[in-house]
């Protein structure tokens, strides 16, 4: 993926109005995607917003400054897109803060761990990105490359646009009334989308100049690596399809080429799909 410019790693406004009074599909059948017309995991982490704000975090200064850099690049490719989409419809992207961290952090929504993995807290609007993640991504994975990184980046920032439209406010209120299973199959359709936004990003990265031949590809491989199925074949050796809540290889990587293919938000209605 072509570098161009380094942009803040921080910042972002208050969420507007946007998200009062959007009418979603959970509760009255309407999907929240018919309200932005046009153009065209969170541990990833779900986490449960009612807990009491954390606001500490800090970058560690193990964090590599390139790796960082290119984060930071990422994420202003991801605010040009996300602005041209909603202004398209009339309405302001407020942008979601970067936060890099190693170890361990502090979030709105909790403590996280390297464990955690790249998530998204709704509660501070943050991406929380764990650099060292990149480098298990490669070794453990099989995901190397810099566009498999834009992927995982692209993700999280898919599930602030989810925040924006209000999908997981709606998601982690619901969720309290679900049994486990019914949340799992949620969970999924939500994690899709995000890869499914992830996939306009390409798009748009593309309709930039901005990719390289292979770019597309290194994304699809992630996708792969990362399905649910895939990961518990590589931990435990076998795979319970009841567990997942990721949604699994094909389906992560067929919503990624759906969103790059349409790169509308139309095309990612998980919600509404008779079948992922």
């Amino acid at each position: 993926m072509g570098g161009r410019r380094a942009r803040r790693a921080g910042g972002g406004g208050t969420i507007g109005l946007l998200i009062v009074g959007l009418i979603l599909y959970f509760v009255f059948g309407i999907n929240p995607l018919t309200l932005l017309n046009g153009s065209g995991g969170v541990g990833d982490l779900l986490v449960d917003s009612s807990r009491p704000p954390i606001t500490e975090s800090r970058r560690s200064p193990q964090v590599s400054d390139e790796s960082a850099a290119f984060i930071a690049t990422v994420l202003a490719d991801t605010e040009d897109a996300w602005d041209q989409i909603f202004q398209s419809n009339g309405v302001r992207y407020d942008r979601p803060v970067l936060q890099l961290f190693s170890g361990q952090t502090r979030s709105g929504c909790g403590f996280a761990s390297a464990a955690t993995g790249p998530f998204y807290c709704p509660a501070d609007s943050k991406v929380y990105i764990d650099l060292d993640f990149f480098g298990e991504l490669e070794r453990r994975f099989e995901a190397g490359g810099d566009f498999a990184r834009a992927y995982v980046l692209a993700h999280e920032v898919g599930h602030h646009v989810q925040n924006l439209t209000g999908v997981l406010g709606e998601f982690n209120r619901l969720r309290r009334q679900m049994s486990k299973a019914q949340e799992n199959a949620v969970s999924i359709r939500v994690e899709l989308q995000a890869d499914c936004y992830a996939g306009i990003f390409a798009r748009f990265a593309e309709n930039k100049g901005y990719l390289h031949a292979d770019d597309i590809p290194e994304a699809l491989n992630a996708a792969q690596q990362i399905g649910d199925d895939a990961i518990q074949r590589r931990t435990q050796g076998y795979v319970v399809p009841e567990s997942f809540n990721h949604g699994t290889s094909d389906q992560r990587q067929r919503w990624f080429r759906r969103g790059f293919d349409r790169g509308s938000m139309q095309a990612c209605d998980t919600f509404n799909a008779k079948t992922l």
